[in-house]
């Protein structure tokens, strides 16, 4: 399922036009993205929580040179699966 399936299906479910449709769905990603770019984490009771790892500086290799070299720190999206969701699935 891509995005625009998620659209329609949406918009089937709820009643709403393609466009409101669009627009909420649209809404509902943009504030999760803000919130983890805030560094908070989004939990939907049932579904699961979105949350950002901070991962480290690090050094690693060049696997053509062998050369050491320094890795930035990063930050990374992840998402842990709730109850709810993990037993629809099962």
């Amino acid at each position: 399922m891509n995005k625009a399936d998620l659209i329609d299906s949406v918009a089937s479910a709820t009643g709403l036009g393609k466009p409101e449709a669009g627009s909420a769905v649209e809404s509902v990603l943009n504030v999760i993205t803000s919130a983890l770019q805030r560094g908070e984490s989004v939990s939907l009771v049932g579904f699961g929580i979105f949350s950002i790892s901070e991962r480290a500086a690090r050094v690693g290799r060049n696997p053509r040179t062998g050369e050491s070299i320094t890795i930035a720190p990063s930050r990374a999206p992840k998402f842990k699966a709730g109850k709810g969701l993990k037993d629809a699935v099962n």
